[in-house]
């Protein structure tokens, strides 16, 4: 079910201003429009033709505001069978050929080789769990990490160095970083 206050707006792009719902999830938090506008500022000179993986894609606020701005080629995943069918349904009624959602659980995804490259990964798991961690880890162990890719992460916590390298066996930097509210987000770079 879908409440009158879960939507959002496309901020940027071909499809700026468009209105997309989604339904009533545990856990499901679009990110800020705040903060979507910030990280589609750090990257909008690198983004144009790119290749993105959304896991924990949710309402797809980041997904479908990644294709407005000119990406490639978007492969979205939610396992939640609700969000799912809402990215879907969104999908298709912006005609939108190259967003592919796929009804998975991440950490799974994460367990087959990539079969694509991808130029950005984008990370916004369910927080206070440790799911970070253990995508991080998928990431780095399975190949998805290449040189140049860039990595947005949302997290509880702000992410350090430290955390990183503790998680990620790549070399990496913190390209930027910043906090809104209780949230902390992050871009960093497989070098």
């Amino acid at each position: 079910m879908t409440s009158s206050t879960n939507h959002f707006k496309i901020i940027g792009g071909i499809h700026r201003g468009r209105k997309l719902s989604f339904p009533d999830a545990p856990g499901l938090r679009p990110t800020p429009n705040k903060v979507r506008e910030t990280l589609f500022n750090w990257i909008q000179f690198e983004s144009s033709n790119k290749v993105f993986l959304d896991l924990f894609t949710g309402s797809g606020s980041l997904s479908f505001e990644a294709i407005s701005r000119g990406a490639q080629q978007v492969v979205s995943i939610e396992k939640d069978v609700c969000a799912f069918e809402s990215l879907e349904k969104n999908r298709k009624n912006l005609k939108l050929g190259n967003l592919q959602v796929i009804h998975n659980d991440s950490l799974d995804f994460l367990d087959k080789q990539p079969k694509l490259i991808f130029d950005f990964i984008l990370l916004d798991p369910p927080f206070h769990q440790k799911i970070l961690e253990k995508t991080l880890k998928k990431l780095s162990n399975r190949n998805f990490l290449t040189i140049g890719c860039k990595i947005y992460i949302e997290s509880e916590f702000e992410i350090t160095d430290n955390f990183l390298t503790q998680e990620i066996s790549q070399k990496i930097k913190i390209n930027q970083q910043k906090r809104s509210g209780q949230v902390h987000y992050c871009l960093i770079e497989v070098l």
